[in-house]
């Protein structure tokens, strides 16, 4: 059905009337006279039309409640172009750029498009429910460079298909026997799209990498990678690159940089770490002031740009920490060897150090190009134990010194509103064919919180330096010292009102009315500490906060509550740090690298890459999760309800921070109705509930790890 036949005849009349002047921003008052529409009613009317017009995505409404077309959704007809997204649903989701809203296509309207693909999309409607817009898919612009993952099955002799995974492609691929790589039966492959004209065959694939025997640990995480676009491995002529950058530090490169080695650095990193991105130093100033050194790997030094490993860099965007491994943005050569802060070594640094009051106030600063010799590498715990006054050690005075500096900045952070977040994070032991034998719940220090306080204050002072050199010039035009920053908008008022009701029925009051402000998320958050239903409102809190990204637009961070940020602490393992040494580098040198453009392009790739790893770490941890209680059907836990929705029940079990679902099918004892607004599900002679929070015990009743999936059920009593 046309979304047209869906409006009122005074919404299609505000419609016409804005056509006529598509690039004007028209007053509501004057848009209600010229229908004739001036009265005190007629403005309520008007008003509603609008709102509901906006919601459709038909309008815009900018401040002063100024109206103007949404050019892109105006016409049925018109085809708009974008980037299809498959989930592993199997539905795809059609981002254009300048629309608020991605366009939905089910599976019947995806003809031969598939996941990256650019494509032309025709409007169909809006969801009835949701007011979602809803299209299908007209053709494929360009094809994107997908690496897809599957089994490889021998349907008859010499014929062969490709049983994609769920996660990777709706449809199973034929393949040419040419084009199976050294594949055999049975085995997990990577592969690419060769062509695919005819919704009515197959598409045909070439098969690109062989991961292993399907069902392994080793093909399970290999996919994983692989589904997220990540590989492995590096290209040799990477790999050579790397190889030929010397450990040695010629002497021309220590007399031109500050040398900070007969000053006390030291790395603070977890136990298994290998790639050690940072180093401290402290000192109290003869007026009391903290001095603070926060010394970063510079890798910009051994990475020329547009050289072989940048690319390939940039590709990467990001090191990705799953389970049982790390798969680096950098050659180890570099990432653990050249470039690593190692113990006992001369190292160049890019350094940023700041002067810091007794309130946490950034006094004065510095940002230059160093050369530090690491005196200790200390990890959290043996951090933690000095600091317990469990353990002596000859640099207790500096690590009293950083906890006291952090404990003034955590302080003045969460004063001027950074918002509160801790959610358990589960950590498996492995055996050594990498199988969960046990799963269990990082402990956070304060120790790691010294680190993370020290490394965002380094990040906000090389965002505000560049925000003076915009001043000193007297130009504030964003072709002026482009920078490259992390943001963060305001969490989407949907989901908050969602979470305002869902607290509701457990007598919490989350007052969102108004203006939203990281004070009124931190009152939440302090009113569920420590109750049953902490971890799921973080959750649900952390769902509804806007994704973080880079580019060079500042729009500040909502949830650390800083008008300006940036990444540089972390080169060794993000793309974005790069590129920030590298602008601050040239900035100091009185020169420009990187174009408003530029940064743009580089900071949607780099929002993109990041997502893809955290998805791809998430789905590590599912997978071991799934395995680990592969083992256990049948057996019983004590679990938190974490969700109710009208298919059932999810259960977050409280020892492995694990969550599975109980099915309303498998809830046999009575009819189960589902109240929308209660977020419960009822029995309907009995009257038995089950709401949100509740403690509950489940029964393991099916895993699946192709899904990775935890099915689970009532105990039987």
């Amino acid at each position: 059905m046309s979304h047209k036949n869906n409006l009122s005849s005074l919404e299609k009349s505000i419609i016409e009337l804005l056509k006529n002047y598509p690039d004007a921003s028209i007053p509501t008052p004057l848009l209600a006279d010229a229908l004739g529409l001036g009265s005190k009613k007629g403005h309520q009317k008007i008003k509603k039309c609008i709102n509901r017009l906006s919601q459709l995505g038909h309008i815009i409404i900018s401040k002063g409640n100024l109206v103007r077309l949404n050019e892109t959704v105006v016409s049925d007809d018109k085809l708009m172009a974008g980037k299809l997204d498959v989930t592993s649903h199997g539905d795809g989701y059609v981002i254009v750029e300048g629309r608020d809203q991605d366009i939905k296509i089910s599976r019947r309207y995806m003809g031969t498009a598939l996941n990256g693909d650019t494509v032309r999309v025709k409007l169909m409607g809006y969801h009835k429910k949701s007011k979602k817009p809803l299209g299908k898919i007209e053709d494929v612009i360009e094809r994107a460079t997908t690496l897809f993952v599957g089994t490889l099955n021998e349907e008859a002799k010499n014929t062969y298909l490709i049983q994609a995974d769920v996660q990777s492609s709706r449809i199973d691929f034929f393949v040419d026997p040419k084009d199976l790589n050294g594949a055999k039966k049975g085995e997990k492959v990577t592969f690419k799209l060769v062509q695919w004209d005819d919704v009515r065959g197959y598409p045909q694939a070439k098969i690109v990498d062989v991961l292993g025997d399907a069902g392994t640990n080793e093909a399970n995480i290999l996919s994983i990678l692989a589904e997220k676009q990540f590989q492995s491995s590096f290209p040799p002529q990477v790999e050579k690159f790397a190889e030929n950058i010397p450990y040695d530090i010629p002497e021309q490169e220590f007399a031109r940089r500050r040398d900070m080695r007969n000053e006390v650095v030291m790395t603070i990193d977890p136990a298994d770490a290998k790639d050690f991105d940072d180093g401290l130093s402290i000192k109290v100033l003869d007026n009391g002031n903290y001095y603070l050194g926060v010394h970063i790997a510079d890798v910009t030094h051994y990475m020329p740009r547009e050289s072989a490993l940048d690319q390939e860099a940039y590709q990467r965007g990001t090191s990705v920490y799953l389970v049982d491994r790390v798969i680096p943005m950098l050659p180890e050569h570099l990432s653990n060897g050249v470039c690593s802060l190692r113990p006992h070594e001369d190292k160049l640094a890019y350094s940023c150090f700041m002067d810091i009051s007794h309130d946490g106030s950034l006094q004065d600063y510095s940002i230059e190009e160093t050369v530090i010799h690491s005196k200790q590498r200390f990890v959290y715990d043996e951090v933690q134990d000095i600091l317990d006054g469990k353990a002596e050690h000859k640099y207790i005075s500096e690590l009293k010194t950083l906890e006291t500096l952090a404990k003034i900045l955590l302080e003045r952070r969460f004063k001027q509103g950074s918002i509160n977040f801790e959610t358990p994070e589960p950590k498996f032991v492995l055996d050594d064919n990498g199988k969960p034998i046990d799963v269990i719940i990082k402990e956070r220090l304060f120790a790691h919180r010294l680190i993370e306080e020290c490394m965002l204050m380094a990040n906000k002072t090389v965002a505000l330096h560049v925000d003076s050199l915009r001043k000193k010039g007297g130009k504030s035009s964003k072709n002026d010292h482009p920078f490259f920053y992390r943001v963060h908008g305001k969490p989407d008022l949907e989901k908050l009102h969602n979470i305002k009701e869902t607290a509701k029925p457990l007598g919490i009051d989350f007052n969102i009315d108004g203006h939203i402000t990281s004070k009124k998320i931190n009152e939440l958050l302090k009113q569920t500490e420590n109750t049953s239903i902490e971890n799921i409102i973080n959750g649900l809190m952390l769902r509804a906060m806007a994704k973080a990204e880079y580019g060079p637009k500042n729009i500040g961070h909502f949830g650390l509550g800083f008008s300006h940020y940036a990444h540089f602490t972390s080169p060794i393992r993000r793309y974005p740090d790069v590129v920030v040494h590298r602008l601050l580098k040239r900035y100091n040198s009185g020169a420009s690298e990187y174009t408003y453009t530029q940064l743009e392009k580089i900071g949607e790739h780099s929002s993109e890459r990041e997502r893809y790893a955290v998805e791809a770490e998430r789905d590590s941890v599912k997978l071991k999760q799934v395995e680990f209680l592969s083992d256990k059907l049948g057996e019983t836990f004590d679990g938190t309800i974490s969700g109710v929705t009208e298919n059932g029940i999810y259960i977050l079990l409280n020892d492995i921070y694990c969550e599975g679902m109980i099915r309303v099918s498998e809830l046999k004892d009575d009819y189960y109705v589902y109240h929308q607004k209660l977020h419960c599900l009822i029995g309907r002679s009995k009257g038995k509930k089950y709401i949100l929070g509740g403690s509950i015990k489940a029964k393991v009743i099916r895993t699946d790890l192709e899904k990775r999936q935890i099915d689970l059920a009532l105990p039987d009593f």
